[in-house]
């Protein structure tokens, strides 16, 4: 009897322990699945490739087609629609292409929110310009507090459907500390002697 019993205890054991280890990989493999890091980061270098070449494909690529940008000048409304944003960063890089001059961004995510189908990243952004070659100026850089909202489309893609921005310290952002999974630009180590605003992004 108490062979029995053992032997009863003993498979009792295992099955608990087997349906722990599985509820354990379960909810992990959900976790995982809910927040899509890997995919909200590369937006994130998409973007630090696009204003780096001037690119609008890459920007195009990462916009739903009706997403909001909601800039940090005073002067300007809402832009609705991703034909409109894109209209704007046509504008801004064809200013800086006619002024011979190049560009550096990169972003430091704080704060990620996911659910099912919308992610939220909030941090700091920083940006140097490069004035063309005769022009004579010294290089320069402002910086900025960003929201970024995202969805996911049918396909499954992180499309930006909401970006919005105001002005910050760039010691705001050289001060940001690195979270675990979430993007962490690091070009940018130690501010340039000029630091002044624009109203480039």
């Amino acid at each position: 009897m108490k062979k029995i019993l053992l032997r009863l205890n003993t498979s009792i054991l295992a099955y608990f322990i087997l349906t722990v280890c599985l509820c354990i990989s379960s909810l992990n493999a959900v976790a995982a699945k809910a927040i899509p890091h890997k995919a909200l980061n590369a937006n994130f270098s998409q973007l630090v490739q696009a204003f780096e070449h001037l690119d609008l494909n890459s920007i195009e690529k990462i916009y739903t087609e009706d997403a909001a940008y909601v800039s940090e000048t005073q002067e300007k409304g809402i832009i609705l629609g991703k034909q409109n944003i894109l209209n704007l960063y046509t504008r801004f890089f064809d200013k800086i292409k006619r002024k011979q001059a190049s560009l550096e961004v990169d972003f430091r995510v704080l704060v990620r929110h996911v659910d099912e189908n919308s992610a939220t990243d909030v941090g700091y952004y920083l940006v140097r310009f490069h004035p063309g070659a005769d022009s004579g100026e010294p290089v320069s850089e402002f910086a900025g507090k960003f929201v970024t909202v995202s969805a996911k489309d049918n396909s499954g893609k992180w499309l930006i459907s909401v970006d919005s921005n105001t002005h910050a310290t760039a010691k705001l952002y050289y001060d940001a500390k690195p979270v675990p999974n979430l993007y962490y630009g690091r070009q940018f180590i130690s501010a340039t002697p000029t630091e002044q605003s624009t109203t480039a992004k």
